[in-house]
């Protein structure tokens, strides 16, 4: 059996350490910027959205109540287990959930795995509240993007290439809105033995699938 190289074991040294701590959400003024991955990680850092919540939690004026109060309280069960090992082979179903400091407003889930040298990564992250909603309304409009037909009341899809240390990590980036709620869906991966970024169309296609499931959870 092939020995994986010591420049992949490196690289998945930070993974195993993500695994077992989970992946922090942190609060950040710009919901889409992500970093490309620094020399000791295999996949790009990622920033949850923020979501600082009106006092009422609802749409504005305290008139009416949203339709969504509470992000999935679950959120790894969101994906069903064949979307997972389809999007991310030989990765664990169960995923890891992401940590944050408003669970009342925010919750996330991340699933990746290494299968044989082909790497790939995959997270959902919800944001529920008027703030977050009104921003992803302005935000969804602009930025190298593309429109999502039929993707909740708003939604695109991004895609960006890195590069580090030789090796080519495709990212797709979707951004959905349903009323109060935005789910944002990162999935990217690459080939580490060959060092090519994964296929346009798969990261694409997949991040938009992923989407469509998360979405439909938010309604039960």
């Amino acid at each position: 059996m092939r020995s994986l190289p010591l420049t992949l074991v490196a690289r998945l040294l930070p993974v195993a350490v993500l695994a077992a701590a989970g992946v922090a959400m942190t609060t950040s003024d710009d919901a889409d910027a992500r970093p490309g991955p620094s020399a000791a990680s295999p996949h790009p850092s990622r920033t949850a959205p923020a979501s600082p919540a009106s006092p009422s939690g609802g749409q504005g004026g305290g008139t009416a109540a949203p339709r969504y109060p509470r992000p999935p309280a679950e959120p790894c069960a969101t994906l069903p287990a064949g979307t997972v090992k389809d999007l991310v082979p030989a990765a664990a179903t169960a995923g890891t959930e992401l940590r944050t400091s408003d669970a009342a407003h925010r919750s996330g889930c991340s699933w990746h795995a290494l299968s044989g040298f082909d790497y790939r990564w995959l997270d959902i992250s919800y944001d529920v509240s008027a703030s977050a909603a009104a921003r992803a309304r302005s935000a969804l409009g602009g930025g190298p993007s593309t429109p999502v037909p039929g993707l909740g009341d708003q939604a695109t899809v991004s895609l960006n290439v890195t590069t580090d240390d030789e090796q080519r990590i495709r990212e797709a980036v979707v951004v959905a809105r349903r009323a109060n709620a935005v789910v944002t869906v990162t999935y990217n991966g690459g080939d580490f033995e060959t060092h090519e970024a994964a296929g346009a169309d798969e990261m694409r296609q997949g991040a938009v699938a992923a989407a469509k499931k998360a979405l439909a959870a938010l309604d039960g």
